[in-house]
């Protein structure tokens, strides 16, 4: 093979390698990810809540029918009187108390509906916050304290009860923390909490 044979085919390898332009210019973008729309009447009354109580109030979440915001222990007797006040919520349909023991805290949550205004039927308003967490509890006598809402929703009076006997939150204020369905003798720790453990097994 003469030289010129191998200039010619040197220079055709050369011409079919990709530049890196080229390579650059075949990989493809990543198309931008939309930001979800809101629900525009439950973000309505969530703003509410939160341009009156700013860095005290988290918004959790706001889907069609449901919302939550998360709410500061100190802050929650105010912001449950506002939202009684301001907005249609008027009772408490239930209430959830869960143990987060690695975090050294316990969540309360109120779930909020109401009677009065039938725009607001469907609507749960998930009002949570968080109280201290003993790994000794002591109910009524430790640092796992919150403040009661009976007064501001009557319909908490049991709720409230419940929860204090079965994850240990004492609420100050509630005229009756009687336990509700555990026997007054009950000396083991409250039982839903995630290290209760059950006899024989």
């Amino acid at each position: 093979m003469s030289s010129t044979e191998n200039k010619d085919s040197s220079s055709k390898e050369e011409n079919n390698e990709p530049t890196t332009t080229q390579q650059e210019k075949s990989v493809p973008t990543k198309p931008e990810i939309e930001e979800p729309t809101l629900p525009a009447f439950e973000k309505s009354f969530i703003d509410i809540i939160k341009n009156e109580f700013a860095e005290d109030v988290d918004i959790g979440y706001i889907k069609e029918n449901r919302t939550r915001i998360n709410v500061k222990k100190e802050k929650i007797l105010d912001v449950a009187k506002f939202i009684n006040d301001k907005t249609p919520f008027d009772h408490a349909e239930s209430m959830t108390g869960t143990d987060f023991p690695d975090e050294k805290e316990i969540e309360v949550t109120y779930h909020l509906g109401s009677y009065t205004d039938n725009r607001y039927s469907k609507q749960i308003l998930a009002l949570s916050t968080r109280a201290p967490r003993e790994d000794e509890p002591s109910p009524g006598n430790d640092s796992t304290k919150l403040p009661s809402l009976r007064d501001v929703f009557y319909s908490v009076e049991f709720h409230e009860r419940e929860c204090f006997e079965m994850v240990g939150v004492y609420f100050d204020g509630h005229p009756d923390n009687r336990r509700l369905l555990l026997p007054e003798d009950w000396a083991d720790i409250p039982p839903m909490r995630k290290d209760f453990g059950l006899k024989g097994r």
